[in-house]
C-alpha cells in the first residue's frame, strides 16, 4: 500500500493549502536536520520549532509532540522509498535488476542521513515498526515485478526484500561498502534459486 509523504495518523491536522504544505515540510526539513545532527532526543517540539523559525503553536497545529514529530519523518522517508522503487520497477526490466535496485537504495541510504539516524536509532514504536513491514511488503512487490517472479512468489521476493535490507543496514552502519557488494552476490544467488524452482 504506497503512501503519501504527509500521510500520518498523528498529525493534528492535514494541510491543505500549499502555503500550509510548505511550512509542514519546513518544520519536517528542520527536524531532520537535528535528526542527523543531535540525534533523536533533539526532536522536542520547542527546539524544531526553533529550527524551523516558527512558534511551537505553529508547529503544535501539525505536530503535538516528539512522536507525532519522528512519525511524520518516517512516513516521509517510507515514502520515498516506495516511490523509487516505483520508479524502478516502471523502468524494468534491467540488464542487472538485483545490481540496479541495490545500487539504487544505497544511494537513497546515502542521501537520506536522517533516514539511517532514525532506522537505526531507538525511536521506532510498534505503529512504525508495523508502517516498515508495510513499506517492506510494497518493496517486495517492486523487486517481484523488477526480477520476474510470478504471483506465486511473494513470499520468496519479501525475503529477498529482508536480505537485502538488513545488509544495507549493517553496510551503513559499519561503513562497509565491501557489504554492499556482499549484498548482491546473496540476493542473486537467492532469486535465482527462486527463479528455478518456479
Amino acid at each position: 500500500m504506497s503512501r503519501a509523504p504527509l500521510d500520518v495518523p498523528r498529525l493534528r491536522r492535514v494541510p491543505r493549502q500549499a502555503r500550509s504544505r510548505e511550512r509542514l515540510a519546513r518544520m519536517l526539513d528542520a527536524a531532520e536536520a537535528l535528526l542527523v545532527a543531535e540525534g533523536a532526543t533533539a526532536l522536542t517540539t520547542t527546539r524544531v520549532a526553533a529550527a524551523a523559525d516558527v512558534s511551537v503553536g505553529s508547529l503544535y497545529q501539525y505536530l503535538p509532540d516528539k512522536e507525532a514529530i519522528v512519525e511524520a519523518l518516517a512516513n516521509r522517508y517510507l515514502a520515498e522509498f516506495e516511490a523509487l522503487m516505483v520508479e524502478l520497477a516502471e523502468r524494468a526490466p534491467f540488464e542487472d535488476p538485483v545490481g540496479t535496485l541495490i545500487d539504487a537504495f544505497a544511494a537513497r541510504y546515502r542521501e537520506r542521513p536522517g533516514y539511517r539516524a532514525l532506522w537505526f536509532g531507538r525511536e521506532l514504536t510498534p505503529a512504525l515498526r508495523a508502517a516498515d513491514m508495510d513499506n517492506k511488503a510494497t518493496l517486495a512487490e517492486g523487486l517481484r515485478h523488477a526480477v520476474g517472479l510470478g504471483e506465486d512468489s511473494r513470499t520468496e521476493a519479501r525475503a529477498g526484500v529482508l536480505i537485502a535490507d538488513a545488509l544495507l543496514q549493517e553496510a551503513f552502519r559499519t561503513d562497509s561498502p565491501e557489504l554492499i557488494e556482499e549484498a548482491k552476490r546473496v540476493l542473486r544467488l537467492y532469486l535465482d534459486d527462486v527463479l528455478a524452482r518456479h
